[in-house]
């Protein structure tokens, strides 16, 4: 399945008797949030609307728009007879009272109550067939919003396997450090020990070796370049299986800032640091650009 970035807009039109317009607009959200406008008489399309919507996204906040042009022929002229022999009535006496000009058919069309507009879709079946062609259009929406959104998606992943590539290579620099051979730990632990002798010359031997094991611990950092190394490697899982994968890949960015969080406090070499430091800004770009993916 294809990355979805969470941002997008689509617009679609149609109609023939009626027009009608959808524009969706999509931005980052923690969830789906969906908030629909219809024009008055449309109300009863709500429920389907937001069901159709959460159908084909997850995650983001969406803003569905219909406009509906009601000028056009879905308004069937309505000709009210009794109201128009009334009419015709009245001025036929009038007529022969008074020497007057013959009433116009403008004219007479144009007394209130005469001429009604009725709109088409107060039939039933026509109203049925409207709702559906509206709902068609929504669904070409989504279809075009989708499209949009894996466009931007396939560009964040991306930026994402570039970010993980440059994770992995800070982890080989700092698993490669010459301030993690061996020896140098040793002279580090001896200079260390030698201080603490300095300090406290009748240190208990039980003790020392307490201390010397910590400074052993701290100064190795295998747990967390192991971790580091499982979390590109999921992280890499999830982009290649896609779909709606941002919550558990920013869970992974999370995890990624607690190691690389861990490995700067452990270390006690400038170089280490400074590599931990990098990562550091790396992971940041990466979370970054996972809220933005569904």
């Amino acid at each position: 399945m294809a990355l979805e970035s969470m941002t997008g807009f689509a617009r679609s039109d149609g109609g023939v008797d009626l027009r009608w317009t959808w524009e969706l607009r999509s931005v980052n959200g923690k969830g789906l949030d969906i908030r629909t406008r219809v024009p008055p008489g449309f109300e009863r399309l709500e429920t389907v609307i937001r069901e159709r919507i959460a159908s084909r996204l997850s995650r983001g906040n969406l803003q569905a728009l219909l406009s509906v042009d009601k000028r056009s022929s879905s308004q069937r002229v309505i000709i009210d007879e009794a109201v128009l022999a009334q009419v015709i009535e009245t001025m036929t006496r009038i007529g022969e009272r008074m020497a007057v000009q013959p009433p116009t058919l403008d004219g007479i069309l144009s007394i209130r109550g005469v001429v009604n507009l009725e709109d088409g879709d107060t039939d039933e079946e026509l109203r049925s067939a409207v709702d559906t062609e509206i709902l068609a259009g929504l669904d070409l929406a989504l279809g075009e919003l989708s499209q949009s959104r894996r466009r931007e998606g396939a560009a964040i992943g991306d930026l994402l396997a570039t970010r993980l590539d440059e994770i992995a290579a800070l982890v080989r620099r700092a698993e490669a450090s010459p301030a993690r051979q061996p020896e140098t730990i040793r002279a580090r632990l001896a200079e260390q020990i030698a201080t603490l002798l300095d300090a406290a010359p009748a240190l208990d031997p039980d003790r020392l070796h307490q201390e010397a094991v910590l400074l052993a611990a701290k100064a190795d950092i295998r747990e967390e370049i192991d971790r580091l190394d499982a979390h590109v490697a999921a992280a890499r899982a999830l982009l290649h299986k896609g779909g709606a994968v941002g919550r558990r890949l920013d869970f992974l960015a999370q995890e990624f800032n607690r190691e690389v969080n861990t490995l700067c406090a452990k270390s006690n070499d400038r170089g280490v640091t400074a590599i931990g430091l990098e990562m550091k800004a790396v992971v940041d770009q990466l979370r970054e650009q996972i809220q933005n993916l569904e």
